[in-house]
C-alpha cells in the first residue's frame, strides 16, 4: 500500500468515527512550547489535553510532521528517522482507551489487511502509585491478541513534567519463522502503534495528581507502517524512499549505512528549510546546521570533491511536495549550497588551528572550550578532524567553489 493510500485510509476510517482532521502541521511547535520542534503529534495539542476546549470537537484525528534529534544516532537502523510523519487520533475527554485500541485492531486488520496472527500488544502491569492497565488487558485478550506487561515501557510521559498515563503498543511481526519471544525480547517485533490513556500530570516533583479530563491519545508512524505493509526491510526502502535511492547510489557511490544516513539528513534538512528555519549557531538553526554538517562529513570522507550542488532538485521538489510545503526547490538548493560553502571554509580554518603545537596531543576540556569559544569550532567538528589525522586522512574538507 502506497504511504498516501495508507494516510487516507486512516484519515477516512476516522472520519467514519466522527474524528475530525486538523489541517495543517508544521516542525514549529507552538508559541509557548520549550521544544525545538514538533517530536509527536500531542505537542500542539498539549492545552486541549489538559482541558482547554479545542474548537473541532471532542474526537480529532491528523497527520503530523515531526523531527526527533534524539533518534539522529539511530538513524541508519530499520525503524527511525530524523523527520516523519505520524498519524494521530484523540479523545479529549470522550471515550476511553478500550474503544481506541478496538478501532485500532479493526484498522489494522479489516483496513489495511493485517493479519490478526502478525500482532502482539503490550500494556502497563502497574507500579505502587497506579494500578494495572486491565481494561486495555481484557480488551486484548477478547480479540484474540497476545498481550505483555511491563512497567517502564507502558507509561508515556510527555518529559519530567506534563500529561501522561499507561499506554498499549501494537507490535507487527516483521521476522521470518515464529518469534522467540514476546515484544521485549525479540526485536524482530516492530512497534507500530502507540495509545496513550491520559490520565495524570506528572508534576515537577515527580508526584502525579489527575487531569481534568480522560484523554486518549495515539500515534503510528507513517514510514514505519509503509514499510511493513509493502515487505521492505526498513524504512528507507519504503515509497517515499524510492527517489533517493533511485538517484543518490549513482551520484555517490556509499556503502548502506552512509547512504541510509544522507537520504535521512539530506530529506530532513530540506523539510526543516521548507518550514522557515535557516541555518544558525543556535537553537533550531544549529540542528539543521548540524544535519547538513553530517551529511557533507560522510561525503567528503572518501571523495572530498562531493557537492550538495549536484543533488537533482527533483528529490527536493519530490520531499516537499510529500510534506505539503510550499518552498522554492532552488531557494532550498541555495541555502544547502551555501551552508556547505560555509562549512567547507571552517573545515579549512579548524585544520590550520588543530595543527598549532598546542594542540598536538589530548585535548583537554578548556581546550574545547577555547576551540569552541575562540575559534567557533563545535566538538564534533574537532572530534572528526583529530579522527581523520589520526588515521593519516585528509579531514573531508574540500575546495572552495
Amino acid at each position: 500500500m502506497h504511504t498516501e493510500q495508507l494516510i487516507s485510509t486512516f484519515v477516512e476510517y476516522y472520519e467514519e468515527r466522527g474524528h475530525r482532521r486538523i489541517t495543517g502541521s508544521t516542525l514549529l511547535p507552538p508559541d509557548g512550547d520549550s521544544v525545538l520542534f514538533t517530536s509527536s503529534g500531542m505537542h500542539p495539542l498539549t492545552p486541549h489535553l489538559e482541558g482547554r476546549p479545542h474548537p473541532l470537537g471532542k474526537r480529532l484525528v491528523n497527520v503530523q510532521r515531526c523531527l526527533r534529534t534524539t533518534d539522529l544516532d539511530e538513524v541508519g537502523d530499520a525503524t527511525h528517522l530524523t523527520v516523519f510523519e505520524m498519524l494521530g487520533t484523540w479523545s479529549l475527554g470522550d471515550y476511553e482507551g478500550p474503544l481506541s485500541l478496538d478501532w485500532g485492531y479493526g484498522l489494522l486488520t479489516e483496513g489495511l489487511g493485517i493479519d490478526p496472527g502478525l500482532l502482539h500488544a503490550t500494556a502497563f502491569a502497574g507500579d505502587s502509585r497506579t494500578g494495572p492497565d486491565t481494561a486495555s488487558v481484557e480488551l486484548w485478550q477478547g480479540l484474540g491478541v497476545p498481550v505483555e506487561l511491563t512497567v517502564d515501557d507502558n507509561w508515556w510521559s510527555n518529559g519530567p513534567v506534563g500529561p501522561c498515563g499507561p499506554d498499549s503498543e501494537i507490535f507487527l511481526w516483521s521476522g521470518e519463522g515464529p518469534p522467540r519471544s514476546t515484544p521485549t525480547g525479540d526485536d524482530r517485533w516492530v512497534e507500530v502503534w502507540n495509545h496513550v490513556t491520559m490520565t495524570h500530570r506528572r508534576l515537577g516533583d515527580g508526584s502525579l495528581v489527575p487531569l481534568p479530563q480522560r484523554n486518549v491519545d495515539t500515534g503510528l508512524g507513517l514510514e514505519r507502517l509503509a514499510s511493513l505493509l509493502q515487505g521492505r526491510s526498513s524504512v528507507f526502502a519504503c515509497d517515499v524512499f524510492d527517489p533517493w535511492r533511485r538517484h543518490l547510489p549513482v551520484l555517490w557511490p556509499l556503502d548502506e549505512p552512509s547512504l541510509r544516513l544522507v537520504c535521512d539528513h539530506l530529506r530532513s534538512a530540506v523539510v526543516v528549510l521548507g518550514d522557515g528555519v535557516r541555518p544558525a549557531s543556535t537553537g533550531r538553526g544549529y540542528v539543521l546546521r548540524r544535519l547538513a554538517r553530517r551529511v557533507l562529513t560522510v561525503l567528503w570522507r572518501d571523495d572530498p570533491s562531493r557537492s550538495i550542488e549536484d543533488l537533482p532538485e527533483e528529490l527536493v521538489r519530490h520531499t516537499l511536495d510529500h510534506f505539503r510545503q510550499d518552498a522554492r526547490p532552488g531557494d532550498v538548493l541555495r541555502m544547502l549550497r551555501e551552508e556547505e560553502h560555509r562549512f567547507s571554509r571552517l573545515l579549512e580554518r579548524g585544520r590550520q588551528v588543530l595543527a598549532r603545537p598546542r594542540f598536538q596531543g589530548p585535548l583537554t576540556e578548556d581546550d574545547f572550550d577555547h576551540l569552541h569559544d575562540t575559534h567557533g569550532l563545535p566538538r564534533d567538528l574537532i572530534t572528526s578532524l583529530r579522527r581523520h589525522e589520526d588515521r593519516g586522512t585528509r579531514a573531508g574538507g574540500r575546495p572552495q567553489r
